[in-house]
């Protein structure tokens, strides 16, 4: 998909650059597979703010994903591919051969009446879906479980995939997009190709409206608040405090690791890509 860009009308306009989405389904979901959504504000069952910067948007329906690609061995055609409000991949609305209709993130060059299948011995074309130990090393696969049956977890925002590395014993080796290497059980499912609308990343918002459509609300920086309210806060003049960067509760913003361990970690190989500072 190509990118679009608008005549300098307004100071908005002049920066915009959006996806074209004028190959896409131009009409309404498909009912029976969406539901509607509780947009929270960012606040949790008391009532309280929990995640910060949150509120408002735009209203919109969940399309129901089927990350498990349940129906094995049964051939489903492409319908249409469809624009999700929910994540930045498309999705692709499929019927199988008893009729039935699912949705599915959609791969990159998935066109209108292939086929795709799920299940033992299919064949290795994009957006067929099959276990770890069946698809050759190299191959780039998304929408991968983390454990066998539990539905597909890693790669599935746009223009994400996973490299096949090779295999070790009952574990697949994968790299991900992150630069992390690790183990998966080799039971665990794939679908091959890479998640579709990789022109996300160049996408720019152009105005602060459109970040409050989805439903984004503005952050105040903590050089400007007082001390009572952040550590930055305060001082005569322009002035960061004096110290490295930090949260508002204190915690370093310069790549402290926060993660807890876990029992998984014995199944990365190697870490992530540090952040370039």
């Amino acid at each position: 998909m190509a990118l679009k860009t608008f005549k300098p009308y307004t100071k908005s306009t002049r920066g915009t650059v959006i996806v074209d989405k004028s190959s896409l389904w131009k009409g309404s979901s498909y009912k029976p597979l969406t539901k509607g959504q509780h947009v929270t504000g960012g606040r949790n069952n008391a009532g309280r703010i929990t995640s910060r910067h949150m509120g408002g948007g735009s209203k919109h329906k969940f399309r129901i994903i089927d990350f498990f690609r349940k129906k094995k061995n049964m051939k489903a055609t492409v319908d249409r591919i469809e624009y999700d409000p929910n994540r930045t991949a498309y999705i692709a609305l499929i019927t199988y051969e008893d009729k039935e209709k699912a949705y599915i993130i959609s791969p990159q060059g998935l066109k209108i009446g292939d086929t795709v299948e799920a299940g033992k011995n299919v064949e290795i074309k994009t957006g067929n879906s099959l276990e770890l130990k069946d698809i050759p090393p190299g191959t780039s696969i998304h929408n991968v479980e983390l454990i066998p049956g539990n539905g597909g977890k890693l790669a599935r925002s746009a223009g994400s995939s996973i490299t096949l590395s090779g295999y070790d014993g009952d574990y697949a080796i994968l790299k991900l997009s992150s630069g992390e290497t690790r183990k998966v059980n080799s039971a665990c499912t794939g679908t091959i190709g890479i998640v579709s609308n990789p022109d996300q990343k160049n996408v720019k918002i152009g105005k602060a409206g459109r970040n409050r459509w989805r439903g984004k609300r503005p952050q105040t920086r903590g050089v400007a608040m007082n001390p009572v309210d952040h550590p930055h806060g305060g001082g005569e003049g322009k002035t960061s405090g004096g110290r490295s960067p930090v949260s508002p509760w204190g915690q370093s913003a310069k790549g402290l690791k926060t993660r807890r361990p876990k029992r998984s970690d014995k199944l990365i190989i190697l870490r992530r890509k540090k952040r370039k500072k």
